[in-house]
């Protein structure tokens, strides 16, 4: 099989905490990955950015390269931002690209890279008007997002269950994303 390049994209929401074992089953799919974090993720993990950056054969990723800078990663084949923070997917739809992640996948929809969102957020947070018309509009820029029936649904502030969050679902959309493109 060959080599395909996922970009994996992680907020700070509990389920950022099994990335690694993720890495490993898109690994088993034949994805090579390389792993970006938002800056809180990536002090989440702190202690083992170095053990995923092994894991993955790249350098994880969580802020801007300086101009001139040589990209790091290989060119994605697919795009999945998962864990999706409320932070996250209101940002990336409004393009508000203050955050290397965000950056990525707002430009990633202009590059017409397949790109796939799961958002992890309560049902209290989806009270609020804006992720609504957030997640409504990424869908209309053609991003795939795993919200709802088929997705990530949220739960009652603190009663999240993060050992449950659909990682599977992500990466079975992240291997039909690319075997389309």
């Amino acid at each position: 099989m060959t080599s395909r390049t996922l970009y994996l994209f992680g907020s700070a929401a509990p389920p950022v905490f099994d990335v690694a074992k993720v890495v490993e089953d898109a690994q088993k799919r034949g994805f090579d990955v390389c792993l970006g974090l938002t800056p809180t993720a990536a002090r989440w993990l702190e202690e083992s950015l170095d053990g995923l950056a092994a894991l993955t054969g790249h350098p994880v990723r969580w802020e801007y390269k300086l101009p001139g800078q040589p990209d790091v990663w290989p060119k994605a084949d697919a795009i999945l931002v998962a864990p999706a923070t409320f932070n996250t997917v209101n940002s990336w739809a409004l393009g508000l690209t203050h955050d290397f992640v965000v950056g990525v996948v707002a430009e990633g929809i202009g590059k017409g890279i397949p790109t796939i969102g799961m958002p992890c957020v309560n049902a209290a947070y989806v009270q609020h008007r804006q992720f609504e018309r957030s997640v409504a509009e990424l869908r209309e820029m053609g991003v795939e997002v795993l919200y709802g029936e088929g997705g990530f649904v949220p739960n009652a502030p603190g009663q999240g269950k993060p050992k449950e969050y659909p990682w599977h679902l992500a990466l079975e959309a992240a291997e039909r994303a690319v075997s389309r493109a």
